[in-house]
C-alpha cells in the first residue's frame, strides 16, 4: 500500500478590489492522507469540518479530483483508494475549502501515480476543475498571489510576500453561502468608472500589503465596487460587519464569495475588531502561510 500526506491551506480571494485576481494563503490547514490499496472500492473517513455531511465514496471531491488527475496523467485508475481527511477549513464560508480539496486531490494523485506532471500542469488542472485561479493559486504556492489567464487561456500566477506586520483576522459566521449563489448575483456588465476604480484600488492594495501596511492606505486599498455590493442581499450580516469595522478604521472585506469577513489587523487596529463582532461570529487570528500545499511521504518523515 502506497500512502501520501498532503497539507493544504485555507485561502481568501478577492481581498476587496482584486476580484478573481488576488488571493492570500492563511495558516489554517486541511490534511489529507491518501493511499492506493489492493482492495476494491473507495473508503473515505472525515474528521472535523464536513464530518457527517460529505460523501464518503466516489462522490467525495478529493476522490473525484484524484480520478481526473489519474486520467490526465494517463495512469490506470487504481482499484482501491483509501482517504482520511482532517478538515479545519470551514465549508461554504469563502475560505477556499473546495480549492483546498481540489489541490490536495491533484497532488495526492501525482505523488501516487508514478507519472510526470509539472507544477504548471497541476495549477492548470486545479484551475480547470475549480473554475478560476484566485483560490487555487495561493493554496498551491502560499503567500499573496496575483493570478490571471494568458492569451491562450492558460492560468498564470506571481507570488508576493506580504509585509510581516500584516495579520489577517477571519470572522466566520454560522451561516453558509455557496460560490454559485454568490456569483449568480453579479451583473454581466459594470460601469466603466467602477472598473477603473477597482483597478486603482487593486494596484494600491499590492503596495499596501507588501510595502506600506498603513491603516489609511489599507482602508482605501480595500474598497470595492465590483462584487461586494451586488452580493450584499445574500449576506447582509457580513456586509453590516464590514461596514462597522471600516467605520472604526479597520480594513475589512468579504472573504472570497463570503460570508466570512477578512480584516487586516495592524498594531493600531488590533484592539478595534472584537468590540464590533457579535456572539454569532467566530474570530480567528492568523498569519499568512508562505509555504502553500505541502506533500509528504510517511515513510520518509
Amino acid at each position: 500500500m502506497r500512502t501520501v500526506e498532503v497539507r493544504v491551506p485555507a485561502t481568501s480571494a478577492n481581498l476587496g478590489p482584486g476580484f478573481d485576481a488576488l488571493g492570500l494563503a492563511l495558516t489554517l490547514f486541511d490534511e489529507v492522507e491518501a493511499a492506493i490499496t489492493g482492495e476494491q472500492g473507495v473508503r473515505v473517513s472525515v474528521e472535523g469540518e464536513g464530518a457527517g455531511e460529505v460523501d464518503l465514496g466516489e462522490g467525495h471531491l478529493v476522490v473525484q479530483t484524484m480520478r481526473k488527475t489519474f486520467d490526465h496523467m494517463r495512469v490506470p485508475q487504481p482499484a482501491g483508494i483509501r482517504l482520511h481527511c482532517r478538515n479545519r477549513i470551514p465549508h461554504a464560508r469563502g475560505l477556499g475549502s473546495s480549492s483546498a480539496a481540489v489541490s490536495a486531490g491533484i497532488l495526492a494523485a501525482r505523488a501516487l501515480g508514478d507519472a510526470e506532471m509539472s507544477d504548471d500542469e497541476v495549477f492548470a488542472l486545479a484551475t480547470e476543475i475549480e473554475g478560476h485561479p484566485d483560490n487555487v493559486a495561493p493554496c498551491l504556492a502560499g503567500g499573496l498571489v496575483i493570478a490571471w489567464s494568458d492569451h491562450s487561456g492558460a492560468p498564470r500566477k506571481v507570488k508576493l510576500e506580504p509585509d510581516p506586520r500584516i495579520r489577517p483576522v477571519v470572522l466566520v459566521p454560522a451561516t453558509r453561502l455557496s460560490t454559485e449563489t454568490a456569483r449568480g448575483l453579479l451583473p454581466k456588465d459594470v460601469p466603466h468608472k467602477d472598473a477603473s476604480f477597482n483597478a486603482g484600488r487593486a494596484a494600491l492594495l499590492i503596495a499596501a500589503l507588501t510595502q506600506r501596511p498603513e491603516r489609511e492606505l489599507l482602508l482605501a486599498a480595500t474598497e470595492d465596487r465590483l462584487h461586494q455590493g451586488y452580493r450584499a442581499p445574500a449576506m447582509r450580516g457580513s456586509m453590516d460587519l464590514v461596514e462597522r469595522l471600516r467605520a472604526v478604521g479597520v480594513p475589512a472585506v468579504v472573504s472570497g464569495a463570503g460570508p466570512t469577513v477578512l480584516a487586516f489587523s495592524t498594531p493600531d487596529t488590533q484592539d478595534l475588531i472584537a468590540p464590533e463582532v457579535g456572539k454569532d461570529w467566530h474570530i480567528q487570528q492568523m498569519d499568512v502561510d508562505q509555504v502553500g500545499a505541502d506533500v509528504r511521504f510517511p515513510e520518509t518523515r
